[in-house]
């Protein structure tokens, strides 16, 4: 479906009634009805003969699959007879539990990225769809965008945004680096520091990074043949990847900052706040150091593969 630019949508801009600042908590009617009816248009339905029914398939592992991690027969009580799809979208369109909501975005945008999108071609044969996948994620992302709501799907997640140029200027570029198989160990640490952030689980989200960081360093370690320790800390690694030249030795001069800046960013922010006993007081991580932590992990590993040349 197209995205249009209303005469409605223009009035409210010039008003300045377009939010400025990103909701985390609710997902208004009127954009769960859209993003249902581009689940809807991307999912499809079957051609009328004997298909087999693909759309049928895709609500059905939906339904099966939440129902199943929710611990429930179905997502309505005793509705477990319900059609799939009636069960899926229902439920997310009458939810209060924002978290779950997003749970039923993020699998079935998943299931249209992963399962409908490599197999395009043979499912459409099966199958009247209005909208490609690629279309469907590019407006689910506008869709949140537009209603100011802080959430966007990338790789695979529903990733909590505070800030669209920091997502787009450091988010995407770090997860399409770490997309390749090489670091596979590295993205998986830095996704689940993504969803702990989501969760609000500051002090599992730092920790996440340092792995992610400290991961990233040991692969470029083992790709381009340094020596280094399993058990090296993240100084350690920092001082190696400086030591073999990561940074163009014509340009080093203008770099000599970046030293204490490594050092002093991830791990401090960790072995400070994350790292240590809490001793009596329990000590809290707050949500702007969590994010600040967060974006310069994804800032030092983008500088790091890159210079690289992996």
């Amino acid at each position: 479906m197209a995205v249009h630019d209303l005469y409605s949508k223009r009035q409210k801009a010039l008003r300045g009634e377009i939010p400025d600042v990103f909701i985390f908590n609710k997902i208004p009617y009127n954009l769960r009805v859209q993003i249902v009816q581009i689940i809807k248009g991307t999912i499809g339905k079957r051609h009328i003969g004997p298909y087999v029914d693909k759309p049928a398939e895709a609500y059905s592992l939906i339904n099966k699959s939440l129902c199943h991690e929710y611990g429930l027969f179905s997502l309505f009580p005793n509705c477990e007879n319900d059609p799939p799809e009636l069960s899926v979208l229902n439920f997310f369109l009458v939810t209060e539990d924002v978290e779950k909501a997003i749970d039923v975005i993020e699998f079935s945008f998943l299931y249209i990225e992963k399962v409908i999108k490599p197999h395009y071609t043979e499912y459409i044969y099966h199958t009247d769809v209005d909208m490609t996948p690629d279309n469907s994620i590019a407006e689910l992302n506008f869709r949140f965008k537009e209603n100011g709501i802080g959430y966007q799907y990338e790789s695979g997640k529903i990733f909590r945004v505070d800030s669209l140029y920091i997502h787009s200027e450091i988010i995407k570029p770090v997860l399409n680096l770490l997309q390749n198989p090489k670091f596979k160990g590295a993205n998986e640490e830095f996704l689940k520091a993504h969803e702990h952030y989501r969760h609000g689980r500051n002090k599992e989200c730092l920790t996440e990074c340092l792995k992610a960081f400290e991961s990233t360093m040991k692969i470029i370690c083992k790709e381009k043949g340094w020596s280094f320790n399993s058990t090296d800390t993240s100084n350690r690694l920092i001082q190696i990847c400086l030591q073999n030249n990561i940074i163009p030795s014509f340009t080093q001069n203008q770099f000599t900052s970046l030293n204490s800046l490594l050092e002093s960013g991830i791990p401090t922010i960790r072995n400070k706040l994350s790292g240590h006993g809490q001793g009596q007081v329990p000590q809290k991580v707050d949500d702007e150091m969590t994010r600040y932590g967060l974006n310069l992990t994804g800032t030092n590993i983008i500088f790091l593969i890159e210079h690289s040349g992996l």
